[in-house]
């Protein structure tokens, strides 16, 4: 099936943007107030007039140059900041001298620091050193003399715009590592269902192979040979894999870039479509060698949810006829618990010696870390394997319900409360009675009725 790539960008700077586009509006409001309380201070007001009106038309007709980090170029940083200069520097043309001695504010007034966090949140915290020891220089310049105010002001600028700097340097960081986690976390997904996909068909066929060409003998045995040799070399592939480099973007103001790979299409159609009843996936599975004991009532399950655990079904038996013989037998129950479905899988094998998953992991035989426990943990459920030697094994599956019925629905619903045995019995699923005592019990009762039916 065809799958979606999916491009998520990552940019914790962009309200940043979105605030700094505000603040340039509401500082230009305030300068232009703070010289309308002053005019008939000014000596030469038309300066200070003519400069608010380029000053305003600038303001409003660069708000898209402000909105992204893409769109603030440098050349767009260096026109912002001379006229934010030239302001600063036009003040002592414009307003009274003695006014200017006494600590009056500059015709652009805090409107200057916008210009300098702009340099900030674009270009980090050597940036806005930049910016601030410019406008630093202007206001000292301006000034004539390093009075305490000016000082004050300029450390001020220069310190908050330097910390904002360093703070977006540190956030882009982040992005990225976040971005590359979220990468290889969409990759890892990825290469688990493949892994699986290819457990669940081309290496069971090779594995199959081998081993019968290996009986055969003569010719068939070079072919069983090669058929293991590929065995190998396709889990081992499969067991590595490769995770593709982080895709960041060139520019690293717009922020880090994730691509993740979506399920198909029709997945998300199919869910839409409501539960199916898992007693229908599983059936098929019942066999001579098989035993199906199923709820007298439907057990719906969401289709994705579903399909996942009937092939988790699917690769425990795989398991058991691999392991244990073609003509081993196994035992399929379903429960229908308030909150979950269970759905155990038993065999009457010598059982798993300890260590021995872990060794089948390592060696690149992932069945069943992949095909049962993964598929269980890509649905939000899990897998628990209970093996005693000499006495089989048990697989319990457990899938939590998306809406969880109340506890006490289940006891007013007999049907929901039993479990059919083959004989057609019905199984107590009562919490008192142990798992592993149902499901002995469904054993014993398929046995009966196997020798019942032998005597017949």
């Amino acid at each position: 099936m065809t799958k979606r790539e999916r491009v998520m960008r990552m940019s914790v700077e962009q309200p940043l943007w979105r605030a700094l586009s505000g603040y340039r509006l509401l500082t230009l409001v305030y300068a232009i107030g703070l010289f309308v309380t002053s005019y008939d201070r000014f000596a030469r007001p038309w300066v200070a007039i003519t400069y608010y009106v380029v000053l305003a038309g600038w303001t409003v007709a660069t708000l898209p140059k402000v909105a992204n980090a893409a769109s603030c170029t440098k050349r767009f940083l260096a026109a912002d900041l001379t006229i934010a200069l030239a302001g600063i520097l036009l003040t002592r043309v414009a307003d009274d001298a003695a006014r200017i001695e006494a600590g009056g504010p500059t015709l652009p007034s805090i409107w200057t620091a916008g210009s300098v966090l702009a340099f900030a949140i674009k270009g980090g915290w050597r940036w806005a050193a930049f910016a601030s020891t410019l406008v630093a220089a202007a206001n000292v310049l301006q000034r004539g003399a390093p009075t305490r105010d000016t000082v004050h002001n300029v450390v001020l600028v220069w310190v908050a715009s330097i910390a904002i700097g360093y703070v977006v340097e540190v956030a882009r960081a982040s992005e990225r590592t976040l971005a590359r986690a979220l990468e290889i976390e969409a990759a890892t997904r990825e290469r688990e269902r493949l892994a699986r996909d290819i457990h669940d068909g081309v290496l069971q066929v090779l594995a199959m192979v081998q081993r019968r060409a290996s009986a055969l003998g003569g010719e068939a045995a070079e072919l069983g040979r090669m058929a293991g040799e590929q065995e190998v070399a396709l889990r081992t592939l499969v067991s590595g894999g490769l995770v593709p480099v982080s895709r960041v973007s060139e520019d690293a103001a717009m922020g880090a870039v994730v691509r993740a790979v979506d399920e198909p299409d029709e997945d998300e159609d199919e869910d839409a479509q409501g539960p199916v009843d898992l007693r229908a996936l599983l059936a098929p599975y019942a066999s001579s060698h098989v035993t199906f004991s199923e709820p007298g009532a439907p057990v719906p399950l969401a289709r994705g949810a579903a399909r996942e655990l009937a092939a988790a079904v699917g690769a425990a038996l795989d398991n058991v006829r691999r392991h244990v013989g073609e003509d081993a037998r196994a035992w399929i129950l379903v429960e229908d618990e308030p909150d979950a479905v269970i759905v155990t899988v038993r065999d009457e094998g010598p059982g798993i010696p300890e260590g021995r998953l872990a060794q089948a992991e390592g060696e690149g035989r992932l069945g069943v870390a992949l095909s049962i426990r993964g598929r269980l943990r890509e649905i939000g459920g899990t897998a628990e394997l209970i093996s005693v030697p000499g006495q089989g094994t048990e697989v319990e599956l457990k899938v939590p319900k998306a809406g969880s019925a109340p506890a006490g629905d289940s006891a007013d619903d007999p049907a929901a409360s039993t479990t059919t045995a083959p004989d057609g019995s019905k199984v107590s699923k009562d919490s008192k009675v142990s798992r592993v005592s149902r499901i002995s019990k469904v054993a014993k009762v398929s046995q009966i009725s196997r020798g019942k039916g032998e005597q017949a």
